[in-house]
């Protein structure tokens, strides 16, 4: 399950790819390194986990998320090198991910520190983020991909299910997730309703970020349905 840009964010940015806000995108470097750097460190300090323990996401196992979490960070890699995001589309990031589950704890851990590092280097090398890349869902501006690959590992890190929740993730990605993600709610609602029902507006903005991405649900309310 990945959590990928919203539809309004690809859209907005694919019409600006050739005037790329340079210091928004600086912005989105530094903040992915630091969610990185706070995902391994926080891995590196826990005792071995079971991994085939389940995660909270259906059907994943802590490997299978540990696992997606470095194969994302490959992918972002291979589009930053202007190719496909996956060697062989869905079905090769599938089976990679099921390949890869059930290593060691050690092993996926060293997997998701490795990878993890090799992003942040390779970002802070580009001077030039305009254009696209093409993922396997659809052509996105080259410049998000630092934000995307933050997303990921944030998600992702309270997906594992080892004491990390949406309470505990950045202020500033917080703030800027539930807006880019109320904005897309908004926009895919029928003409005139852009507010989110009263239930969800009551929430702490943590929890109400943990509905928006479909990991909280609400008796009497429809699911959020962005990813």
């Amino acid at each position: 399950m990945s959590a990928e840009t919203p539809d309004h964010e690809i859209a907005a940015a694919i019409h600006a790819t050739d005037t790329v806000d340079v210091e928004q995108v600086r912005r989105d470097v530094v903040g992915m390194a630091e969610s990185q750097r706070s995902l391994t460190e926080f891995l590196l300090g826990l005792d071995p986990v079971e991994v085939a323990t389940p995660s909270l996401l259906p059907g994943w196992s802590v490997g299978h998320v540990l696992t997606h979490i470095a194969r994302n960070a490959d992918s972002v890699l291979r589009l930053l090198s202007g190719l496909g995001q996956y060697w062989m589309g869905a079905s090769s990031r599938n089976a990679d991910i099921d390949l890869g589950a059930t290593r060691t704890w050690h092993e996926l851990v060293d997997d998701v520190v490795t990878t993890s590092a090799a992003v942040a280097v390779r970002m802070g090398e580009i001077d030039d983020w305009t254009g696209t890349v093409q993922t396997i869902t659809a052509v996105r501006p080259k410049a998000t991909l630092p934000a995307v690959r933050r997303r990921e590992v944030e998600i992702h890190r309270v997906d594992l299910g080892l004491g990390y929740g949406f309470a505990d993730t950045p202020a500033d990605y917080l703030r800027g997730e539930l807006r880019a993600l109320t904005m897309t709610w908004a926009a895919r609602q029928p003409m005139g309703m852009t507010t989110l029902p009263p239930e969800v507006l009551a929430l702490p903005e943590p929890d109400r970020l943990a509905w928006l991405t479909g990991r909280l649900d609400l008796p009497g309310v429809e699911p959020a349905r962005i990813y």
